[in-house]
């Protein structure tokens, strides 16, 4: 997938631009921008083109956008990640691998950051992706420069779940909302860009919750033959050919391994979360709160097996024992 800081065409957030450029046409530039919505609506994509706009990108398109020109030597600088002006801080580290959350000491890193003349900019510019990724230390960090504002200085925190972040973060921060799409426009985003067929783009759509770029990641990362074992999976349930559950278990090694276990429990519990629906709708009751037990399972076992560094194989065997005795009750 394409990193937000490469990224130049986009569309969804054309009023939250018109209020970021109007704020910096008119000299009233909050220093703090808190960017909330769904994973994927393009939150991350929308705080690089404010940056390249801050940090004196040429300007293309109409006025209130944030278009700048691709070829332009502040845009890339920002793709290659050499701006002086320009701090990130994200789970991604610069040699590709991911951590479990952003550490303190690069939060440590804002102060200095802004503390600093811009050298070659109009402004310095830092990026958080996502606060929801800062642990307690570092979260506490970025309050201090928070409550210290910099002189031409701008920090954008990007958050899925803002409620979690620290009350006095979002305080000092001017919010701008990104809602997600509808089904049938983000079924349209992925059929005009050729990344599914029409039955696969509406699954993909439904699957992502109107966030056209989750969409596109699940798209990227087979999301579709996950959704299809999931359904075979309780389909023939309580009997199943283990030969082609081992065949799933062994894919769940290393690091693409541990998305497609993620995925294939997410895709189970969505799946009973919807048979569950409909036997509530239809006045089918019976078993209903075994399957919801079932389900709490589903959502927890991934959480689990990362923190606690279980054998992923394991919980996925676990776990077929359970669905097979619900199954059975």
């Amino acid at each position: 997938m394409t990193h937000p800081r490469e990224m130049f065409a986009y569309e969804g957030g054309e009023g939250q631009e018109a209020a970021f450029a109007s704020a910096l046409a008119r000299g009233r530039l909050h220093h703090a921008w808190l960017l909330t919505g769904p994973e994927g609506v393009g939150k991350a994509t929308f705080a690089y083109r404010a940056a390249r706009r801050l940090l004196g990108a040429g300007a293309v398109g109409e006025a209130g956008h944030l278009d700048a020109d691709p070829d332009d030597p502040v845009s890339r600088q920002i793709a290659a990640r050499s701006h002086p002006d320009l701090l990130v801080l994200e789970l991604e580290t610069p040699d590709g691998k991911a951590r479990r959350n952003i550490p303190v000491d690069e939060a440590r890193l804002l102060p200095e950051f802004f503390s600093k003349a811009p050298a070659s900019a109009p402004f310095r510019v830092a990026i958080i992706d996502t606060a929801d990724d800062l642990n307690v230390n570092a979260a506490n960090a970025v309050l201090k420069t928070l409550e210290e504002p910099p002189e031409r200085g701008v920090l954008f925190l990007i958050s899925s779940s803002p409620g979690r972040l620290l009350p006095t973060i979002r305080s000092r921060c001017r919010r701008l909302a990104f809602a997600p799409w509808s089904d049938e426009r983000v079924t349209a985003f992925l059929r005009e860009r050729g990344v599914a067929s029409e039955h696969d783009a509406d699954l993909l759509a439904r699957m992502a919750r109107g966030a056209p770029g989750k969409a596109m990641t699940l798209a990227a990362e087979g999301a579709i033959d996950i959704d299809h074992a999931a359904r075979e999976i309780l389909r023939d349930l309580p009997g199943r050919d283990d030969k082609v559950l081992l065949g799933l278990a062994d894919g769940f090694r290393g690091g693409e391994g541990a998305r497609r276990f993620e995925l294939l429990f997410e895709r189970l519990a969505a799946q009973i979360h919807d048979m569950a629906h409909r036997g509530a709708m239809s006045g089918e009751t019976a078993g209903l709160d075994r399957w919801a037990a079932v389900w709490e399972q589903l959502v927890r076992v991934p959480r689990e097996a990362e923190g606690l560094n279980l054998d992923r194989a394991d919980a996925f065997w676990s776990m077929m024992a359970q669905l097979r005795d619900a199954a059975r009750a």
